[in-house]
């Protein structure tokens, strides 16, 4: 096991994680995000995420790969919340009046403090920020700590605390793009996935949720067995066509560390990767940008080049019945885990 670090930018330091099977992971202070997973496969090496090779890039193209997203991950409608008896506003995107994940100039946009932390068995990065009260409308003073390992069993762990001085929303959550092709030009749409999900959250135009969760059965959407990921790009069904792939919350069946909760699994069945987590919900998105995809590492990103696992409690929590709670109060210290396995 090894750590180095160089510098990313004009404030960014890229830290690089490699394991004692040659796997490599590289992540930055900035946005507390994942760079790249550099995996062995067959001799060859392959970057099975999305991301760029500087912090000016980041910040020129898009502050979501990789990132750290907080203080809530997801789509808050209207930028308007209560807690008991008191109402907030946050800032809202002119584009479509709501707040996007967490809103402008959020997680993702911060300089992280680190501490390395090295073990026999695993490498350790803690990043740390402080929120203070009000930032982005958001009450109270937060402190965010986000941990990623790298262990010798080719895992990447994310473990998430936080607590705060007052009764505020806390719903992280991280924006990793996987393509285990490892070449950008190739969309996902040959990738199989497993999600042990029954149902998902319905979605607008807009990609808010409605509040309505429909089941899976009978639908695109449904990944209970291994499919391909073409079935949400070659079918009509209404909310596919709707985002032109996924955009959407699958609730889980079951949370913990004792069978992956989703499985993506490369074209050539050459490598997997599964995804474990104690949270109830996983946003999957498929990168529909179409002409406005960025070059990734010198190349331009396909539509639907990527797909994210962005583990959480579904989005729409503060809203709907049925769909969780982000309150986080002084008392209660927040803790959540995710872990990403690459077979």
């Amino acid at each position: 096991m090894k750590v180095s670090k160089r510098k990313f930018g004009e404030t960014a330091i890229l830290y690089s994680l490699t394991n004692d099977n040659g796997l490599t992971m590289n992540v930055t202070n900035l946005g507390a995000r994942i760079v790249d997973l550099i995996v062995p496969v067959n001799g060859e090496e392959r970057n099975i995420v999305l991301g760029f090779g500087s912090e000016e890039e980041y910040r020129t193209k898009d502050m979501y790969f990789g990132a750290t997203i907080g203080r809530v991950a997801g789509r808050i409608k209207h930028g308007s919340f209560s807690i008991g008896d008191q109402n907030y506003q946050l800032p809202v995107s002119s584009e479509n009046g709501h707040t996007l994940h967490g809103g402008a100039e959020s997680f993702e946009a911060k300089i992280w403090d680190v501490e390395v932390q090295e073990k026999n068995d695993q490498v350790a990065i803690l990043f740390s920020y402080v929120s203070p009260n009000g930032e982005n409308g958001f009450p109270g003073e937060l402190k965010a700590h986000v941990t990623y390992s790298l262990t010798n069993n080719n895992e990447w762990i994310i473990d998430y605390q936080a607590e705060t001085d007052q009764p505020t929303l806390y719903n992280p959550t991280n924006h990793v793009y996987f393509n285990l092709t490892g070449d950008v030009t190739q969309s996902v749409s040959e990738h199989e996935l497993i999600v042990d999900a029954d149902r998902f959250a319905v979605v607008d135009s807009d990609t808010t949720v409605t509040g309505e969760l429909h089941s899976v059965e009978e639908t695109p959407f449904d990944f209970r067995e291994s499919k391909s990921m073409n079935q949400v790009f070659e079918t009509s069904y209404e909310q596919n066509t709707l985002v032109n792939g996924l955009d959407h919350p699958f609730l889980l069946n079951q949370i913990g560390f004792n069978k992956p909760q989703a499985i993506i699994t490369a074209p050539k069945q050459d490598l997997s990767v599964e995804m474990y987590t104690d949270r109830p919900a996983v946003v999957i998105f498929t990168a529909q940008f179409g002409e406005t995809a960025p070059e990734v590492r010198g190349k331009k990103l396909v539509n639907h080049g990527g797909l994210t696992l962005e583990t959480q409690v579904s989005p729409g929590a503060i809203e709907f019945d049925g769909f969780g709670d982000i309150i986080l109060y002084p008392e209660t210290r927040y803790k959540s885990r995710t872990v990403y396995k690459i077979n």
